[in-house]
C-alpha cells in the first residue's frame, strides 16, 4: 500500500513554499506516496498548493489577534469548527503520518492526528518556537529544526537539525549570473550594489530608511541601490526624491530574485526564517532589520542567532531610519568584514533541508 501523508500549515509564503518543497522531496524518495495538504481557507496555500499539483482541504481557522477585535470573539468558534473538520478529513484520508509546517491550520490538524495515534512531525523554522509548536511537540515523534540549541524548547531526543527548505536550485551559480543580473536591472558593473527588500507587500521601516538616505546616496556615487518597495508602498516611495537618483532603481515586486541576489554586494532585509535560509545559501554579507510586528518577537531571535556567529549584522527597527543606510555604506567600505560575514553565513547553509525532512518523515513509516 502506498504511504499516505498529510502536510498541514501555511498562511504566508514562508510556510507554504517550504511545505511544497517537503512534499516534492517526499515524492522523489517515495513516488507512490499520496499527499494531502490541509490549509486555512482564503490563505495563500489554497492557491499555491494546487498549482504545485497537490490536493488541499481548507479549514476556517484564523490567527488570534494581539489587539482587542471582534475577530477574537469568533476565534474559539472557528477553532472548534476547524478541529471538527480536521478530524473528519484525517479520519477519511487515514494518513500514516502528519507533518506540521507552522501556520493557522497546523494546530488543529496535528492535534487531531496525534489524538488518533497517527505519528506527527513538526517543522520549526524559527530559533524561538511559537506557542502552538510548543504544545504540539509534546506528542510529536520528530521535530525538524533550523537552529542549534533548540533543546531549550523541545525534548532533545526528538530533534533533527535539518535547516529550512528553500529553492536551492534557484540560487545555484549566482556569481556566474552577475553580469546578466547587472544588465537586467540596468546597473553599472563598476559600482557596489545594495539590495534591500521587505517581501511582496513591502516593509515600511525599510522604505522609510531608504527614502531618508538621499544625501548619503548622492555622496556615495560609487554605490547603487536596488530597492524593492512592495505593493502597499509603491505609490509613495517610487515617486520620492531618493527614487529619482541615477544610482537608485526601484521595483514594486522582483520576479527574478536570483538576479537580484546575484547583483548584490550587500543585502538588507527582514529576519524571517525563509529569508535567513536563503541568505545562508547565497553567502553574501547581510544586514537584518527584524520586524517588531511578529509573534514572540521571533525575528529578533532569528537575527541574533546569526549575529552571535558573526554571520550577519542587525539594526533595530526603531533605529533603521537613522542608522541603516549609513551602516550599509560602512560595511561596503570594509572588504575584510564583507568576506567574513559572507563566509560565516554561508557555513550555516543547509541546501538539502527538504530531503532531510522528507527522510525524517518517511523513517517513521520505514520508507527511508
Amino acid at each position: 500500500m502506498p504511504a499516505k501523508i498529510i502536510i498541514s500549515g501555511g498562511g504566508t509564503g514562508g510556510h507554504v513554499f517550504p511545505a511544497i518543497a517537503i512534499a516534492n522531496a517526499i515524492k522523489k524518495i517515495a513516488p507512490d506516496a499520496a499527499i494531502l495538504f490541509i490549509g486555512a481557507k482564503g490563505k495563500l496555500e489554497m492557491e499555491k498548493v494546487p498549482q504545485a499539483g497537490y490536493p488541499i482541504e481548507g479549514l476556517p481557522v484564523s490567527g488570534f489577534q494581539r489587539k482587542l477585535t471582534f475577530r477574537n470573539l469568533l476565534f474559539p468558534f472557528r477553532l472548534l469548527i476547524s478541529w471538527w473538520k480536521a478530524r473528519r478529513i484525517v479520519a477519511r484520508f487515514h494518513p500514516d503520518v502528519a507533518v506540521g509546517v507552522g501556520g493557522y491550520a497546523s494546530g488543529p490538524t496535528l492535534s487531531v492526528a496525534a489524538g488518533l495515534g497517527i505519528p506527527t512531525v513538526l517543522q520549526e523554522q524559527n530559533s524561538f518556537p511559537g506557542v502552538t509548536n510548543k504544545l504540539l511537540a509534546k506528542r510529536a515523534k520528530k521535530i525538524c529544526v533550523a537552529y542549534d540549541g533548540m533543546e531549550r524548547f523541545f525534548p532533545k531526543g526528538k530533534i533533527v537539525l535539518t535547516g529550512n527548505p528553500v529553492r536551492s536550485d534557484f540560487f545555484k551559480n549566482l556569481e556566474g549570473k552577475r553580469a546578466e543580473a547587472l544588465a537586467y536591472f540596468g546597473f553599472d558593473s563598476g559600482r557596489k550594489t545594495i539590495f534591500v527588500f521587505g517581501g511582496s507587500l513591502g516593509a515600511r521601516t525599510l522604505n522609510e530608511a531608504m527614502a531618508a538616505g538621499r544625501a548619503l546616496l548622492e555622496e556615495h556615487k560609487d554605490v547603487q541601490l536596488l530597492w524593492q518597495v512592495g505593493r502597499i508602498y509603491a505609490s509613495t516611495y517610487q515617486a520620492c526624491e531618493t527614487a529619482r537618483l541615477p544610482n537608485v532603481k526601484t521595483q514594486v515586486f522582483i520576479d527574478r530574485m536570483d538576479l537580484a541576489y546575484a547583483a548584490a554586494d550587500l543585502i538588507i532585509g527582514r529576519a524571517g526564517a525563509l529569508t535567513i535560509s536563503e541568505l545562508c545559501l547565497i553567502g553574501k554579507p547581510a544586514i537584518l532589520v527584524p520586524s517588531p510586528n511578529v509573534a514572540e518577537d521571533h525575528q529578533t531571535k532569528n537575527a541574533l542567532a546569526l549575529v552571535e556567529k558573526d554571520a550577519a549584522l542587525m539594526v533595530r527597527d526603531a533605529n533603521a531610519k537613522e542608522e541603516l543606510l549609513w551602516s550599509a555604506m560602512e560595511v561596503l567600505k570594509n572588504e575584510e568584514l564583507c568576506r567574513r560575514l559572507g563566509g560565516n553565513i554561508k557555513s550555516l547553509a543547509k541546501p538539502d533541508a527538504d530531503t532531510e525532512i522528507a527522510k525524517a518523515v518517511l523513517n517513521l513509516i520505514n520508507l527511508a
